[in-house]
Formats: structure tokens, sequence, C-alpha cells
């Protein structure tokens, strides 16, 4: 495994679409490895694979006890809307307001092919939402309202949150 550098504003990589994964390989294996450990060191929340790089529809997104690797995610539905403040490792030192579903049901592949669907509410389908919107070349920032910069003492304030909840599920 290894921690692959982030792409940030204004990389034009970020703005495109990504492609759908026809075959999954050992080296998508590699690249979900990667980008665990990629979010873990950031202690982030979830990644999108053009976030390191890569054009394919992949995303790993990890809250309280469970890890979600999505590849080529579709959402199936949604419902109810609610506000969420937003930051991205690709646009460091900022924050901003973003309206998302309260709830939402995604489709998507595992590692091994398999078709699963997962439901998600609240902060997890909020976070869903941001990984799925940079397959599709789109930053937060195109929709934030209330956007302002972040201190490094609050972008380190919210990695601790995120490092807690991870170490608490670990001792679990």
């Amino acid at each position: 495994m290894a921690i692959r550098q982030i792409r940030l504003q204004g990389d034009e990589m970020l703005n495109k679409k990504a492609r759908t994964v026809t075959t999954i390989t050992p080296s998508m294996h590699d690249l979900l490895d990667d980008m665990l450990e990629t979010m873990r060191a950031k202690d982030a929340v979830g990644l999108a694979a053009p976030q390191v790089g890569v054009l394919k529809r992949i995303v790993v997104v990890e809250f309280d006890d469970a890890l979600y690797e999505l590849i080529n995610p579709e959402i199936l539905e949604t419902d109810g809307t609610q506000v969420s403040n937003e930051a991205c490792l690709s646009v460091p030192g900022r924050s901003g307001d973003i309206e998302r579903p309260f709830e939402v049901t995604v489709k998507a592949q595992n590692r091994h092919g398999e078709e699963y669907t997962i439901h998600a509410d609240e902060f997890l389908a909020s976070a869903i939402c941001h990984e799925l919107d940079h397959l599709e070349g789109k930053l937060f920032l195109e929709t934030a309202t209330n956007v302002q910069f972040i201190t490094n003492e609050q972008a380190a304030a919210r990695r601790k949150m995120h490092r807690n909840r991870r170490e608490r599920r670990l001792r679990r």
C-alpha cells in the first residue's frame, strides 16, 4: 500500500468525468488499498479516484464501523434534504454549506465485482454524495454557499474528530 498525492483545485483532472470500470483487476485492488491508506493518513471520511489522479468511477468512504468500497456507484433514490458543512482534501483551507439528500440509496460493486446496495442517511449520505460528485468532475465549491476559509486549527479539529471516531471504532 502507498499514500498517493491528492490532486488540488485547479488540476484539470478534477473537472473530468470518471470512466466506468469494465474489469476489476489486481491493480484495482491495489488502488483501493492505496486510496484507503491515503484517506486514513489525511484523517478523511471519503476519497474518489480522480482525487489521486485515476479517472475511474471508484470511491472509498469510511464512517463509524463500516468501510464502503464503491465501484461504478449509481444513485438509485434520494429522499429529503439537509444542509451540511463540507470540506475537501482537494480544496484545502475552505469549507461551505451544501444541500444534499437526507437519505440516499446507492448501487455499486465491491472489489470482487459483486453488486450491492447501500442505504445511507444524514452524514454518511452527504459524504457519499460528495465523493460521487468527484466522479462527475464536480467540486463542492460549485454549489456551496457560505464558503469560508478555515484556519489550520479548524482543519486540524475536523481531522481530530474523524481520527477519534476511527479510533473508537477500532477499539470495538
